[in-house]
C-alpha cells in the first residue's frame, strides 16, 4: 500500500472566532467537553444575566472543539448537531475542518488515537496546574492523510467495528432500564400514601471549600432525565466567580437548581467522591436510619416524579424555573419499610456485580477498538526517519 503523506493540521483546520457579546435577557446553550475523549454534550442553558464572562464565542456543528487547558486530558471532540450554536469561552477553541481534503468522520476517528492524545500532551506548556495547549504547536502537528476514497473506506470499516461496541453499550443500557423498572415496582408497591417530608430525611450542607484562584477543581454535574451524577470538567479558580464550593461525598444527594425540574437529581456515586459543585447545586446529607441512598436515587430518577418537582420550582420563564432548597425540603417522598429498602439495595448490588462484568467486557471491546484505530492509522504509513507530529516532511 502506498504510504500516506503527512500533512500539518494548519492546512486542514482553521481556527474560528465567531465572537458575541452575551445579552442578559437571552438564553444560551453551554457545552461540556468530557475528558478521555468521551465527547461533547450540552451542559445546560443559562440566561445571559447568569453568565459571568460576557465575551463568548459561537461553536458550530461539525467543528473540532477542544479545551486548551484539558486537551492533554482528552477534552476534545467533533461538535454534534444537538450542540450547534452553543457558546464557549476563550478557554475553548473551535476549528473548522476542510472537508474537501479531510473527511470529518475520518478526522474524528483519528482524534481517538494515542498519537493524537500524546501530541496534545507534548504541545501543552506551563506549570503542573496551568498547562495550556499552544496553538502554533497544535497546528504544526502532522497527521497521515490518505486519498479521500481511502478515508471513506476506512471510516466504513471503523463504523462497523464501532457498531459492535455500541451494541455492547446498548445491552448494558437496556439492563439498566430493566433494573430501574424493577426497583420502582418494589418501591411504589410498598409505601405509605402520605409520604415523608424531605426535611425529615435529608439535611442541607453549606459550601465548605474556599476557592483559591491558583488551584484547580474538578467539578461534578448532574445529567437531566434521571441519568445521575457524573464527573465534569477541571477548572482553575480564575475561570469562575464563586468564592466557595461544596466538596461532595459519595452517598450524598444533589441537584442543579435550574434543571431539577427536568430530572437532574441524584445520589453521588463512588467515582464522584471528593469532586466539587458550585453553590447552584444544593448538597444534602441523607439520614440513612430513615431512608437508604439507593431508595432516594430510585425515587428521584422516576419520570412521573419530575412534574412534582416542576410544580415546586419557581420562575417566570418555563425553562428557567429553579428548585430552591426550602421548596425541595417541603416535598414529600413515599418511604417503604426498611426491609423493603434493603431489598431494593440488594437488587442494585446484585445488578452492580453483573454490571461490573459487562463494564469490563465493554472496556475490553473499547480497548480493542483503540488498538484497531492505532493500527489503522499507522500500518499503511510506516514512518522511519520522521517522528510523527514533530518533524515536518514538507508541505502537501
Amino acid at each position: 500500500m502506498t504510504a500516506w503523506p503527512l500533512v500539518p493540521l494548519g492546512k486542514l483546520l482553521k481556527r474560528r472566532k465567531d465572537e458575541i457579546d452575551v445579552q442578559e435577557h437571552l438564553e444560551y446553550a453551554r457545552l461540556t467537553i468530557r475528558m478521555n475523549g468521551k465527547g461533547i454534550d450540552l451542559r445546560d442553558r443559562a440566561l445571559g444575566s447568569e453568565i459571568g464572562t460576557k465575551r463568548q464565542f459561537i461553536a458550530k456543528a461539525g467543528q473540532l472543539v477542544l479545551s486548551k487547558i484539558d486537551a492533554r486530558n482528552g477534552a476534545f471532540g467533533i461538535l454534534p448537531n444537538q450542540c450547534d450554536q452553543a457558546i464557549i469561552t476563550g478557554n475553548f477553541w473551535a476549528f473548522e475542518i476542510d472537508d474537501s481534503r479531510l473527511d470529518p468522520k475520518f478526522f474524528e476517528y483519528f482524534t481517538k488515537t494515542t498519537d493524537f492524545l500524546e501530541f496534545c500532551i507534548r504541545a501543552s506548556e506551563g506549570t503542573t496546574n496551568r498547562r495550556y495547549l499552544q496553538e502554533a504547536q497544535f497546528l504544526g502537528f502532522y497527521m497521515p492523510l490518505p486519498p479521500s476514497e481511502e478515508q471513506r473506506g476506512l471510516v466504513e470499516q471503523l463504523l462497523a467495528f464501532s457498531d459492535r461496541y455500541s451494541n455492547v453499550l446498548r445491552l448494558r443500557q437496556e439492563s439498566e432500564v430493566q433494573l430501574e423498572a424493577l426497583c420502582r415496582s418494589i418501591l411504589f408497591s410498598d409505601t405509605n400514601s402520605q409520604g415523608n417530608r424531605m426535611s425529615d430525611l435529608v439535611s442541607i450542607r453549606q459550601p465548605d471549600t474556599k476557592v483559591e484562584r491558583h488551584n484547580s477543581y474538578q467539578f461534578a454535574g448532574v445529567y437531566c432525565f434521571g441519568r445521575g451524577v457524573f464527573k465534569g470538567q477541571t477548572k482553575n479558580g480564575t475561570e469562575f466567580a464563586y468564592d466557595r464550593l461544596t466538596k461532595i461525598r459519595a452517598g450524598e444527594f444533589t441537584y442543579p437548581k435550574l434543571m431539577a425540574w427536568e430530572g437532574a437529581l441524584g445520589v453521588v456515586p463512588d467515582e464522584c467522591d471528593g469532586l466539587f459543585v458550585s453553590p447552584e447545586y444544593p448538597v444534602f446529607t441523607i439520614d440513612t436510619e430513615r431512608v437508604l441512598p439507593e431508595v432516594l436515587d430510585v425515587y428521584y430518577r422516576t419520570p412521573s416524579v419530575w412534574p412534582i418537582i416542576g410544580g415546586a420550582s419557581t420562575g417566570t420563564n418555563v425553562r428557567r424555573r429553579r428548585l430552591h432548597p426550602l421548596a425541595f425540603l417541603n416535598l414529600r417522598m413515599p418511604v417503604p419499610p426498611m426491609a423493603t429498602q434493603v431489598k431494593i439495595r440488594k437488587v442494585r448490588q446484585a445488578f452492580e456485580s453483573v454490571a461490573a462484568i459487562r463494564r469490563d467486557s465493554a472496556a475490553e471491546v473499547k480497548a480493542l477498538l483503540g488498538a484497531v484505530l492505532n493500527r489503522a492509522f499507522n500500518s499503511p504509513n510506516p514512518v522511519t526517519a520522521v517522528e510523527r507530529g514533530v518533524v515536518p516532511i514538507g508541505d502537501v
